[in-house]
């Protein structure tokens, strides 16, 4: 690869010591001076932003005091139960496992869901699979737009392109899984007089990557701070098991496995963090397109992308709207 003053491949490297440390500092006096509660509960996914989340407040506060909340359903991959049990079983934290299935389906979700994908293919139906796709910056250069892919019984599977009404009640019926869950995550930290600890990475959190009163609530968020490339650096330092390290991230939300690049992100999230850098530090695309391997042109509809994304998910970061300031009397 090139390599450009001011801009490197290994920019985002960091010191896992000095930086876990550092973070773990944070955690206990921000539960001791603010949150102000017996210890955490995350929830596991088996991916590596709730492992490494669980492994620093393991670090920082204990493993007695860490509960990992898992929370499977009908869609999930086969192996995120396995996964996040490993993760669970290396840390030595008690767990809880809550299949929320029951919930999902006595709120219409599956119907709901099944529903809006008929809008696009009419013959959608019982043992299909399904998920959301994107046209990425080599694909599309001009904008983004949204397939649905969708998987028969006999496993063949057919792409269509997405209209907006049936995208909302796709993505409207999906985040009810984020709030469940959600829900669920609260229940127990209220048993316990424990806290939330949200798990979005920086990438993630800057991007509005969340849903709002779903996997965007909690009461602190560890890693928000750090790019993905840098959650994996930790996650090493941290002895997260190799096997999640070397997962590619998923949303596990859709019944067909959906990396977050295919659903969400212009790249991979390798390529995505060092975009991010050098827009957060005015950092020419025509010095990034080298390093990524792209033209100058699709590194400047990222840096768009990532504008229109904080632009149009603002929404998600605030706090409730008043129409005056209520003051403390």
């Amino acid at each position: 690869m090139t390599m450009t003053t001011g801009f490197f491949p290994d920019v985002l490297r960091l010191d896992p010591q000095r930086e876990a440390d550092r973070i773990c500092a944070r955690i206990k006096e921000l539960m001791r001076d603010q949150v102000k509660r017996g210890g955490v509960v995350v929830a596991l996914s088996g991916g590596i932003d709730s492992s490494v989340t669980a492994a620093l407040s393991v670090r920082a506060l204990g493993r007695e005091r860490v509960v990992g909340l898992e929370m499977p359903e009908r869609h999930s991959a086969r192996e995120t139960l396995a996964l996040s049990g490993k993760v669970a079983g290396a840390l030595g934290i008690r767990t809880q496992v809550e299949d929320i299935s029951g919930i999902l389906q006595s709120v219409g979700f599956y119907e709901k869901y099944d529903s809006a994908v008929r809008m696009v293919v009419p013959e959608y139906g019982d043992g299909w699979a399904s998920k959301i796709v994107i046209s990425g910056v080599k694909n599309q250069p001009r904008f983004t737009s949204f397939y649905l892919v969708t998987e028969n019984t006999q496993q063949v599977q057919s792409t269509v392109r997405l209209p907006l009404q049936p995208y909302l009640e796709i993505v409207a019926a999906t985040n009810f899984k984020q709030r469940i869950r959600k829900m669920l995550e609260y229940y127990h930290a209220d048993r316990l007089n424990y806290a939330v600890a949200g798990t979005p990475n920086r990438l993630e959190y800057d991007q509005g990557f969340f849903v709002k009163l779903g996997d965007g609530a909690a009461d602190i968020k560890p890693i928000a701070h750090l790019y993905k490339s840098q959650v994996y650096q930790l996650a090493e330092f941290l002895g997260i098991p190799e096997e999640i390290r070397s997962r590619k991230p998923t949303t596990d939300t859709y019944s067909l496995a959906q990396g977050q690049d295919e659903f969400y992100f212009s790249l991979p999230y390798q390529m995505m963090d060092l975009c991010l850098y050098a827009h957060n530090h005015g950092v020419p695309a025509e010095n990034v397109a080298p390093i990524l391997g792209l033209e100058p042109q699709q590194v400047r509809m990222v840096y768009r992308d990532i504008d229109v994304k904080r632009k149009t998910t603002r929404y998600l970061h605030l706090p409730p709207l008043l129409v005056e300031e209520v003051a403390w009397e």
